[in-house]
């Protein structure tokens, strides 16, 4: 506990000499939903191995609800209001490749974009493993990305511009409904899971308002090894991804002044003080050789599948289909065969099969 008071003291001072004045309120937000996942026992991994191992698509389906909340704030906020954005991406080659990618690592390293953060606070050592080679693959994968971006692409379907906001989130609501029917194909939802996601949402759409776009946790883990790799020596400025405006600012910033990285730490921390106040840190939980392997690969495969695809759990699927662009649920439909390979793999890293 007083480590993590500690950092969030550094942390608060340091966002006090930046001029942004959304910050110390993106930072609560994000603490928020860092001890929301805690206290929820919510999370996504498990869900999808439930899904493809026993058929149990409850977790899957409770999913479904985080960007349906969020949506109700993102697309018409997001539309029709001056100041914010909303993440649309294309559908692609890249986007169903990388989503793929993603979910093989997603399993290997047991954790995801979200959860990656959420087990590290609670001092989770695999996950200690895994997140700097998360950081190191998003770093790949945006040096990856601009090639992965030639292969046959079909274009962004953005509803809202096609729409309008209001049928617009119309439609994203009855997508969302019909994909949470699917998983649970006749099974009776869990009240826990529904209530937990619906919190989960309303915070997506909190730090939403305070941050001006949607929640993404992958391109704040793509900075830090960025400017790690800047502090080293190395030069991405004749790179393409980080030749674009927005991320070339990113680069040259202060690592705290991005809300993406902002918001990352604060996740992490929300999760390190509401598991030391409750009694659920792991940081005993030993961690073999297999495992540190399978953290390593499932780190490195997280990122490189979140750049080439977008984002990742939050980023691409609740970000986007709380955006209303259709990218978040072919992520999501994507996802699925690398889950089922890395389901398979598990056991080679010590790790169940189920």
């Amino acid at each position: 506990m007083a480590l993590g008071v500690f950092a969030l003291a550094l942390v608060m001072v340091e966002i006090t000499t930046l001029p942004d004045p959304a910050l110390p309120w993106v930072l609560a937000a994000a603490l928020a939903l860092g001890a929301a996942f805690i206290l929820l026992d919510y999370g996504f991994t498990a869900g999808f191995r439930a899904l493809l191992v026993e058929g149990d698509g409850r977790a899957v389906a409770a999913s479904f609800i985080v960007p349906a909340v969020a949506a109700l704030v993102i697309v018409p906020v997001g539309s029709l209001v001056a100041g914010y954005g909303r993440f649309v991406a294309p559908i692609g080659v890249s986007l169903l490749l990388g989503a793929a990618i993603f979910g093989v690592g997603m399993q290997l390293a047991n954790g995801c974009g979200s959860g990656a953060l959420v087990a590290a606070g609670q001092g989770s050592r695999r996950m200690w493993v895994a997140l700097p080679f998360f950081c190191l693959g998003g770093l790949l994968g945006s040096l990856i990305l601009p090639a992965a971006q030639r292969l046959p692409e079909w274009g962004a379907v953005d509803l809202p511009t096609l729409l309008g906001p209001w049928w617009a989130l119309a439609v994203m609501q009855g997508l969302l409904l019909l994909g949470a029917l699917l998983a649970l194909r006749g099974a009776m939802p869990e009240r826990r899971r529904l209530l937990a996601g619906a919190v989960i949402g309303v915070l997506a759409g909190l730090l939403f308002l305070v941050s001006g776009e949607p929640w993404g946790v992958t391109m704040g883990l793509t900075l830090w090894a960025a400017q790690g790799f800047q502090a080293l020596g190395g030069d991405l400025s004749g790179q393409g991804f980080w030749s674009v405006d927005w991320a070339r600012q990113a680069l040259d910033g202060r690592l705290l002044a991005g809300h993406a990285s902002l918001s990352d730490v604060g996740v992490l921390l929300g999760a390190l003080l509401a598991a030391a106040a409750s009694g659920r840190l792991r940081h005993r939980t030993p961690l073999g050789g297999p495992g540190a392997a399978g953290a390593v690969l499932g780190g490195l495969l997280m990122g490189v599948g979140a750049r080439l695809s977008f984002g990742c759990n939050v980023g691409a699927f609740l970000g986007g289909a709380a955006s209303g662009s259709l990218h978040g649920l072919v992520w999501m439909l994507a996802v699925l065969p690398g889950c089922w390979l890395g389901i398979r793999l598990r056991p080679l890293f010590g790790l169940s099969g189920d």
